[in-house]
C-alpha cells in the first residue's frame, strides 16, 4: 500500500481531472489486498479532510487547484460537469457514440450550458446515469423492417462531428441529424424544443445538406420530417419542399397536417 505523501503526488498528476473512488483505491492499494480495506477508507477520508480531493458527488471527486477550494458547490459542479460527462461517456462507450437530441443542436448553436439531460446514442447500451438534477441517457436506436429489428447506429454514426468544448473533445450528431433527432419525442413527459429547432432552421436553413436528409429519411424519422416540414413552412420554402418530398417518397401521402396544432 502506498504511503500518504506518494498518494498525494500521484493525485496531483491527475490535476484538473475528475477521479472516481475506485481509481483512488487503485492508487492507494494497487494490489487490492482485503486486509487494507479499512485503511483505504481512512486514507480517502484524510484526503478529503486535507483538501487534497473534493467530493463532487457520491464516489466522484476532483483534485482541486487553489481556486477550486474557494468555489461553492454549484460553481464547482458547473466547472467540472462536462469533464464528468466525458468520463462517463468514455467509460461506457469508448469512442463509439455521438451526443444527439436537443443538446447536440444547442452545441451547434454555441450553447454550452449544462443541460438537464444529455442523450448519448451508441451501439448497445441503454441506461441512465443520474446526478442531482442532471442525467446522461445512453440510448440505442432501433428500426423495424420486414419484421426485423435493426440497430441504426451503424447507419447514423457517420453523420457526426467532432467538436472541442473547453478543451474536451466530443462527438455530436451533425446539424442535420441533430434537427431530426431533436424533433423526436423522447418521452411522454417531454416537449419538443420548438424554439431551439426554429432558431436553427432560421440560422442554418440555407446551408443544410439536403443529401443527408434524403439518406436518413428511409429510417425511423417519419414524425421528425413531419414536424420539420411544418416548422419550416413559413421560414424556408426549399426546406419545406425537401421535407415534403422525403415524406412522399418514403411514406406515400403520410402528411399529418394536424401536427400544426401542437407547434
Amino acid at each position: 500500500m502506498n504511503d500518504f505523501n506518494k498518494i498525494v503526488k500521484i493525485l496531483w498528476r491527475s490535476w484538473w481531472k475528475v477521479i472516481f473512488k475506485d481509481e483512488i483505491h487503485d492508487i492507494i492499494d494497487p494490489d487490492h489486498r482485503p486486509e487494507f480495506n479499512s485503511q483505504v477508507s481512512k486514507l480517502v477520508y484524510r484526503l478529503k479532510a486535507n483538501g487534497d480531493i473534493i467530493s463532487l458527488k457520491a464516489w466522484v471527486y476532483i483534485v482541486p487547484d487553489e481556486e477550486d477550494k474557494k468555489l461553492n458547490s454549484v460553481d464547482l459542479w458547473e466547472k467540472y460537469y462536462l469533464k464528468l460527462a466525458k468520463k462517463y461517456i468514455t467509460q461506457t462507450c469508448g469512442s463509439q457514440y455521438y451526443i444527439s437530441w436537443t443538446k447536440a443542436l444547442e452545441f451547434h448553436m454555441k450553447n454550452y450550458s449544462i443541460p438537464e439531460k444529455i442523450c448519448v446514442i451508441n451501439r448497445d447500451v441503454n441506461k441512465r446515469i443520474k446526478f442531482w438534477a442532471n442525467e446522461i441517457v445512453f440510448k440505442t436506436l432501433k428500426w423495424k423492417k420486414d419484421a426485423k429489428t435493426i440497430n441504426l447506429f451503424a447507419r447514423t454514426f457517420s453523420y457526426h462531428n467532432n467538436i472541442d468544448i473547453w478543451g474536451l473533445q466530443f462527438k455530436i450528431s451533425c446539424l442535420e441529424l441533430s434537427l431530426l433527432e431533436s424533433s423526436l419525442v423522447d418521452s411522454i413527459e417531454e416537449w419538443i424544443a420548438i424554439n431551439t429547432i426554429t432558431k436553427a432552421i432560421k440560422k442554418y436553413g440555407n446551408i443544410l445538406d439536403h443529401e443527408i436528409f434524403e439518406n436518413i429519411a428511409p429510417y425511423k424519422y417519419n414524425m421528425s420530417f413531419n414536424r420539420l416540414k411544418e416548422l419550416s413552412r413559413n421560414i424556408n420554402q426549399d426546406l419545406y419542399n425537401l421535407f415534403l418530398d422525403c415524406i412522399k417518397k418514403n411514406w406515400g401521402n403520410f402528411v399529418w397536417e394536424w401536427l400544426r396544432n401542437i407547434l
